[in-house]
């Protein structure tokens, strides 16, 4: 009985969306879920040697892929996908997660200043990570979820983010 109680409660917690670690029937530990990202193990090994860029306000980042497309005016609706995480590489909030791109007008404050001042250089089809300092992150923080960390305020994050396309500005075909 002990079993069959102690399986349940492992599928209810699944079911739940806790990130605990879980037994199965026979009491293997199942892995943990993974979460969809825009840069996995190889892309990782390859940050590594690609050049660090450092703006005048203190944002770092990492070409990935450059795109081909045009890059955002400023005000223009945009959609792109992004993870964003905590310095310690957990994910506290992801557009994949969600399964449709963001939406939003660049330059207009509906996002992070990091992430607006990040995505402006960036070009359609582009890919980047950013390292976002605090003074450009979160001033009020990020309460946690089941699953996710705590942001607290003003403190760094960084996003991994994939300029997708920008409405009415077509990607040059070449």
């Amino acid at each position: 009985m002990d079993l069959i109680r102690r399986h349940a409660i492992s599928v209810i917690l699944a079911l739940s969306g806790f990130g605990f670690a879980l037994a199965d029937a026979k009491g293997a530990v199942l892995p943990p879920e993974e979460k969809p990202k825009l840069c996995d193990a190889e892309c990782e090994k390859e940050l590594e040697n690609m050049p660090m860029v450092t703006t005048e306000s203190g944002l770092q980042y990492k070409d990935i892929i450059i795109g081909r497309g045009p890059s955002p005016p400023i005000g223009f609706q945009m959609a792109a996908n992004y993870v964003a995480m905590v310095s310690n590489g957990q994910i506290c909030d992801s557009s994949l997660e969600k399964g449709v791109p963001y939406l939003f007008r660049i330059g207009s404050g509906q996002v992070i200043k990091g992430l607006d001042e990040g995505i402006l250089s960036m070009k359609a089809g582009g890919k980047r990570r950013l390292y976002i300092p605090g003074s450009l992150a979160f001033p009020k923080g990020l309460t946690s979820a089941p699953g996710r960390p705590r942001v607290a305020p003003n403190s760094p994050v960084i996003f991994d983010v994939s300029l997708e396309y920008i409405p009415g500005l077509e990607l040059d075909e070449e």
